[in-house]
């Protein structure tokens, strides 16, 4: 019960972070999941107005936070399609308080030099090796005003069950708005359910799942043409909580009953219904800069530095005042023939002072595609956990499609980096 409590409240600030960090006019990626554990890990270490703004953002007293946060953090390394590592780097001279380290750990502890470019190394080079090699680069600013980091890293990997077509593009009959030719997949199957038709009060959005090995899911959502972004994402967030009617293709009416999908009664030389998806392979980045948005994640007043209130007083021992001096998390996610992956890497730095026959069959053939910007969401297919959740405004371009993810050369380097 009480990783369920963690899943529901990461996934209500994911929801409530993407209303606010998605607008529709380029693609992002963010990750909740590594974020909602460094705050719930900070918030029994605030002082009171810390602790009640943290409370207010995390749904949870500060004391359960942090329990949640290292249950939050156990179930990610329980996933086999997920990594997940912690890290914390403390200057020289700041002892970290046994009461809030104590559930860490050991291998999670390290020393800053004080040495900024050497600090700045180190912390990239974590990045890296966590995130193999997806994430290059720590997203803080390391200088000798820092007295401590704490981070998380979180990569996620799956294979499609059934591997998508690469068909190069545009599908035929679907209407596209991309500004430039893109490159599309293509699949078919015969579970028509996968696709669905929520009902929401922002309007209707096309929701289709695709099936990764591991116990992932990926969500596309498609709204209307005029439908604001974030409604559309937060539409899929509230739908996994069951806010919303969901509706399979298999038993939607004929005609064009949602954005980008079309259901028809077609002859076949086969007794079984069909689904045909077309979707764009797509890459996206971010760099969230969490400050810009602190009243948001509960740090208005932990990143107001003070010279006689410590913001951060069971947090270490540092011998001036403590406050949040940087929150950012770096972003990447990619779509692709074979499979999804993403990666993210979330950190904090706590500063001081400052054919030609008839066919015999009439069956039902559920078409979606997706031509215009589209949101998405990584799915833990057990727990509800979102893992991962972006806008596709660019998706990748239009090239040959004998060459890059359909090749075997492509197929290799995917394996390997799935199992490195």
């Amino acid at each position: 019960m009480s990783r369920a409590e963690a899943v529901r409240a990461a996934n209500a600030l994911g929801a409530r972070w993407a209303g606010q960090a998605v607008d529709g006019e380029q693609g992002t990626v963010l990750m909740p999941a590594g974020l909602w554990p460094l705050l719930g890990l900070l918030a029994p270490a605030g002082s009171g107005p810390v602790r009640a703004e943290l409370a207010e953002a995390l749904g949870l007293a500060p004391a359960s936070a942090a329990e949640r946060a290292r249950e939050l953090l156990g179930l990610l390394r329980e996933i086999p399609a997920v990594r997940a590592a912690l890290g914390v780097w403390t200057a020289p001279g700041v002892r970290l308080r046994p009461a809030w380290a104590a559930g860490f750990p050991a291998d999670v502890h390290w020393r800053l030099t004080g040495d900024a470019g050497q600090d700045r190394k180190t912390l990239d080079e974590w990045a890296a090796r966590c995130t193999d090699g997806m994430i290059d680069a720590m997203p803080l600013e390391v200088s000798e005003d820092t007295l401590l980091v704490l981070a998380t890293a979180l990569v996620l990997r799956t294979d499609w069950i059934r591997p998508f077509r690469d068909f190069g593009g545009p599908p035929g009959g679907g209407e596209e708005t991309w500004a430039r030719p893109v490159h599309y997949l293509s699949r078919t199957g015969r579970m028509l359910d996968r696709a669905s038709l929520l009902e929401t009060p922002y309007g209707p959005v096309t929701e289709l799942r695709v099936l990764g090995d591991r116990d992932i899911d990926v969500r596309l959502l498609l709204g209307e043409a005029d439908a604001a972004a974030s409604t559309v994402l937060a539409s899929g967030f509230e739908a996994l909580g069951g806010r919303h009617r969901r509706t399979g293709a298999d038993r939607l009416p004929f005609g064009e009953p949602g954005p980008g999908l079309r259901i028809d009664r077609l002859p076949s030389y086969r007794p079984e219904d069909e689904l045909r998806v077309d979707v764009p392979q797509f890459t996206v980045e971010a760099h969230h800069d969490l400050l810009e948005r602190r009243e948001l994640f509960g740090l208005a007043t932990a990143s107001s530095a003070s010279r006689t209130e410590d913001r951060l007083p069971g947090l270490a021992e540092a011998g001036e005042p403590l406050f949040i001096g940087g929150a950012a998390q770096r972003a990447t996610a990619t779509f692709g023939r074979l499979g999804f992956r993403a990666a993210a890497v979330t950190a904090f730095g706590v500063a001081g002072g400052s054919a030609a026959s008839r066919p015999p069959y009439l069956v039902r053939e559920a078409r979606v595609w997706f031509g215009r910007p589209f949101g998405f969401l990584a799915v833990h297919r057990t727990t509800g956990l979102v893992l991962a959740a972006g806008w596709v405004t660019e998706p990748e371009p239009s090239h040959d499609p004998y060459a890059g993810w359909g090749s075997e050369d492509e197929e290799e380097g995917w394996e390997d980096d799935r199992e490195a």
